[in-house]
Parts: structure tokens; sequence; C-alpha cells
């Protein structure tokens, strides 16, 4: 491997690595200021992680993290910040709930409508946003959080009972979907089963590094998110561009919600997670908008969830894998800006040093030059 590609390397491993390493001394000096034991908490959770059916809730959770994560890192090559995938991911789930409730057709066209369902709903509601950029040039931060409070008022709305709002008990739901639009998933046994729509999460991400690294529109992408006007000069047209990637990233949260719909809970009510978007755009920066770091970051995610309720039974607040949540994002801002500052810096004596030493062979060439020439 060439130095270059080892810095690189390095430099990519080295904001990880960090953020991970300050937030947990962080979170041990936030047990140790409440009077507890600093290490007895991650050991609990690393044994938590060991057991098979605590595995099996985590490949689960982190599959509809690492989707929501790839809706963000879309985003975020075009430097564009979604801050609406949790609106977008919870439409999708309960437009395509909705459908797969009213309709019931052969598992072969059931379950691809579906998907579309909550793709196209996703896409249409980000491309509200990325319409009011290109267009009026309203930021697609305060477009996007506005978007979401009205997707919370219009589940609401969906929910009520004149509508498609189904009564069980005190729980709102949009009615038992059709056995036609379940996943079936991977039996694991007694440690439970692995939702079927994990193999999609990994597909996704699959194609998003084939598009971002081995097309045309990918490149055209990420060069308009380094610098829309380089890119326009070199003939892409920059408002479709953010078009393009607001309707791509609203489609793939469309789709975060799925695994657990059609393999768990084949319903959306009041219990159906929420806030994954927003835990996407850590995990989206903790991966560095990479799939198979995204996948690692995702993974960490899901274990602090999963691995955190076995604190309350030994006295510990599970509050904790939080705290450890938030200060990995404040972490990985500051760990990553400190990286990028070492690299300025070492690229910049590099290039110094190169400098110096043609000057030097310059030198060297004149003099022999004229030793010959007497």
């Amino acid at each position: 491997m060439k130095k270059f590609d080892k810095e690189r390397v390095l430099l990519a491993v080295a904001g990880p690595v960090i953020a991970l390493a300050v937030a947990f001394a962080l979170s041990a000096i936030v047990l140790l200021a409440s009077g507890k034991n600093p290490v007895e908490p991650f050991a609990l959770m690393f044994e938590q992680a060991t057991f098979s059916d605590v595995q099996v809730l985590i490949i689960n959770q982190a599959s509809m993290y690492y989707i929501a994560a790839l809706a963000v890192a879309i985003g975020f090559r075009m430097n564009l910040f979604n801050i609406g995938v949790d609106g977008q991911y919870q439409l999708g789930a309960i437009m395509a709930a909705v459908v797969g409730a009213h309709m019931n057709l052969p598992a072969v066209l059931q379950l691809p409508l579906l998907l579309l369902t909550a793709v196209f709903t996703g896409a249409f509601w980000a491309g509200i946003a990325g319409v009011l950029k290109v267009t009026r040039g309203v930021s697609e931060v305060v477009a996007t959080i506005m978007l979401n409070a009205i997707a919370t008022s219009l589940i609401v709305y969906l929910w009520k009972p004149d509508v498609f709002g189904v009564k069980i008990g005190n729980n709102s739901t949009t009615g038992e979907m059709y056995e036609s639009g379940w996943v079936p998933g991977i039996d694991m046994g007694e440690a439970g089963e692995i939702y079927g729509l994990v193999v999609l999460a990994a597909l996704l991400g699959i194609g998003y590094w084939i598009v971002l690294n081995r097309t045309r529109f990918g490149f055209d992408l990420r060069a308009s998110g380094a610098s829309t006007t380089a890119a326009a000069a070199s003939g892409v047209n920059p408002k479709r561009m953010v078009l393009t990637a607001m309707l791509l990233s609203g489609g793939l949260a469309g789709l975060a919600g799925l695994p657990i719909l059609l393999g768990d809970s084949h319903t959306y009510n009041l219990n159906f997670p929420t806030g994954i978007g927003f835990l996407g755009i850590g995990i989206a920066l903790l991966g560095r908008n990479s799939p198979v770091g995204i996948a690692f970051a995702a993974l960490l995610w899901a274990w602090l969830d999963k691995a955190s309720p076995e604190l309350d039974f030994h006295g510990y607040d599970k509050e904790i894998a939080v705290i450890m949540q938030g200060l990995i994002v404040l972490s990985v801002v500051v760990s990553y800006e400190a990286v990028r500052e070492w690299g300025l810096r070492r690229q910049q004596r590099r290039v110094g040093a190169e400098l110096a030493a043609g000057h030097v062979l310059g030198a060297d060439n004149n003099t022999t030059k004229e030793v010959a020439g007497r």
C-alpha cells in the first residue's frame, strides 16, 4: 500500500476511534461524579452482547438504523442536511401499513407494492423540501424540521377511526396487514428471528456504494456537494442534483421502518418506534458516510439500546446509554475536525518538503550544467 493510501486509511479510522474513546471516558466521568462504578456498566453491557437473543435484537434494530443513516448520508454527500428523515420514515411506514391492511394481492405483487409505497411516500415528503430549496432558496434544515411536525399531525389524522384508524383498547392502529405482505424472518431457534428485510438493508448499502463510487451520477453528486460552482462549470445542473438527492434520501428514509413493520408488528400503532431518523444523523456522522462505517455505527447504537435495560437490575440507570450516544455525537464533531486539521498540516508539510527537494534538485542540475559547460 502506498504511503498516501496508508495516511488516508489512518485519517478515516482515527476520527471514529478517538470519538468512541472520548465518549467512553466522559461517560465514565459522569458515572464517577454520580458515585457509581465507572467500569461495571460497560462490562454488563458487553456481557449482554454475548447472548444470542440480544444479538438478534441488536441486528434487527441495526437494520432500521442502517437504512435511516444511509438516507442521511446521501444528503451529506450532497452537502444537504436532511433532518426530515424521521418524518419521511414514519409516513412511509404508515402508508405501507394502510395499503397492506386494505389490499390483498399475491405475495409476489404485494411485497413490491408495499416497498414502492414506502419509497414514493418518503421521496414525496422529502421532495417538498427539495422543491422549496431549488425554487425559493428555503433552507432544507428549516423545511424538513417543519415537515416533521406536519408529518406527525398527518399521522394522527390517518389514525382517526373514520379515516384508516382501528381502535384496539387504548391503542390506535392501522389494522393488521394481510399475510401476503409479511416478510418471513431468519429463524435463529430460541434466540428468535432476524427480520427478513435485514437482507434489503445490506443490499441498499451495496447499492449506495456502487452508485456513489462507480457511476457518473455518483461522481456528479459528490462533485456538487464539494463545490456547486465547479460542478456547474463542468456541466452539472446543481438544482437538479439537489432535488434528486433529496428524493433519493427521502425514498431510502421511507424504507427504514419496513423491517419491523413487515417482519414483526404488521401494523402501525402507538408502539411503533420513533426517533430513528434523528439517530440516523449521529450514525451517519460516526460512520463517515461510508456504508461499512455506517454498518458498524448502527450496530454500536443498537447495542447501546438493547444492552442498556440490563443496567436497571444492577442499580444503574439505563439512560447512561443515551448519555453515551449524545457524547459520541459531540465527540465525533470535535474529533473529526481535529483529525482534519492534523491531516491538512501533514499535507502542507509534505508539499513543502517536496517543493524544497525540487528546488535543491534544480539547483544541483544547474551547477552540473555550468561545470559541463566549462
